[in-house]
């Protein structure tokens, strides 16, 4: 297979996502601006409780995908579906967006994941998952030429909830690394980095990830201090490139001593932070494996952040290339040398 630029790893599910008022998420037991793995029961009374909504394919990894899809970038995605109604809808999806999706789907229970997303009037999303098929995530998933093809194979925090994606994930970093190429990971949510500080920090100082994803939250959480600058000098000395996102505030990107500031990009309207965090990981992986310095990677990180965050849904409804063009972040070709010295 020829070069990949990004695989991106995770759960894949199709979102279901509806406006709601605070007040809602008080009535339901839901906590705000979080993600709640839920079980099928809960899923079917959120869903009977919830107003007017949208279905979409979404699920970290796969937003980032598409995104590295949308820039004009060479994407691949491993994940679960099951072979029913959502699980159609999701494959349909990733591939009409350009990404290269394989995986074998399962034949029988359980069902394909979805997650019950309620958006407040701030914009804030709160995520209501269960994760049906996506537990079935296994080593046997692991395409080989795929990884080995894909310069950076990215996967989503969240995949370490079930059990056996956690060997599908050694596995693909031993392959990405026995081929030269490298190994991603998002921190996905605070409650996530809560359940897994341990091994998340053993992946990192373990070599098997080199560049990790963060918003300050997560960042802060994963080393339990309450300074951020703190949190950034140890992610930098835990992995070879970090990357910390902070909403308005812009994204901080370290790498050993240097330390590069990245603005966010003005919007017109908070719409729906829902993929904010995905798309930027997919436009700095973009600009990551095709050769474009630092800073630039960061900007194009947050033009698609600041993009998708103008919309409901978290896959771009427009081309991220074209916009990167637009704004002078691109002339339609990767001209600029990586540095990585």
């Amino acid at each position: 297979m020829s070069d990949l630029d990004v695989l991106c790893i995770g759960n894949a599910i199709v979102d279901i996502i509806a406006r709601c008022e605070d007040s809602f998420l008080i009535e339901n037991d839901i906590t705000k601006a979080a993600m709640n793995l839920i079980d099928a029961d809960r899923a079917e009374l959120l869903y009977s409780r919830m107003g007017p909504a949208i279905e979409a394919s979404g699920g970290s990894a796969g937003n980032t995908a598409a995104g590295v899809a949308s820039f004009g970038g060479k994407a691949a995605f491993f994940g679960k579906v099951a072979d029913d109604h959502l699980g159609g809808i999701y494959r349909h999806d990733i591939r009409s967006q350009g990404v290269v999706f394989g995986t074998e789907a399962l034949k029988d229970y359980p069902p394909t994941a979805r997650s019950m997303i309620f958006v407040t009037p701030d914009g804030e999303r709160s995520m209501n998952t269960y994760l049906g098929a996506c537990v079935e995530l296994g080593p046997e998933d692991v395409e080989a030429d795929i990884v080995a093809a894909a310069k950076v194979s990215y996967f989503e925090g969240y995949l370490w909830d079930p059990p056996r994606a956690k060997e599908a994930i050694v596995l693909c970093a031993k392959i990405a690394h026995e081929n030269g190429r490298e190994m991603s990971m998002t921190l996905s949510d605070p409650f996530c980095v809560d359940r897994y500080r341990d091994e998340f920090l053993e992946l990192m100082r373990g070599g098997a990830v080199d560049i990790v994803f963060a918003n300050e939250h997560e960042a802060i959480s994963l080393y339990q201090t309450a300074s951020l600058e703190t949190a950034v000098d140890l992610l930098a000395q835990d992995c070879s490139l970090a990357v910390i996102t902070r909403g308005e505030n812009g994204s901080i990107v370290a790498r050993k001593e240097e330390r590069i500031i990245i603005p966010a990009i003005e919007i017109n309207e908070l719409v729906d932070t829902t993929g904010a965090g995905d798309l930027y990981a997919a436009g700095f992986l973009y600009g990551y494996t095709n050769g474009r310095t630092l800073e630039d990677c960061g900007h194009l990180g947050s033009l698609a952040a600041g993009l998708v965050i103008q919309q409901i849904g978290p896959r771009p409804m427009l081309s991220l290339r074209q916009a990167a063009i637009d704004r002078g972040l691109s002339d339609g070709a990767s001209t600029d040398a990586r540095d990585r010295a």
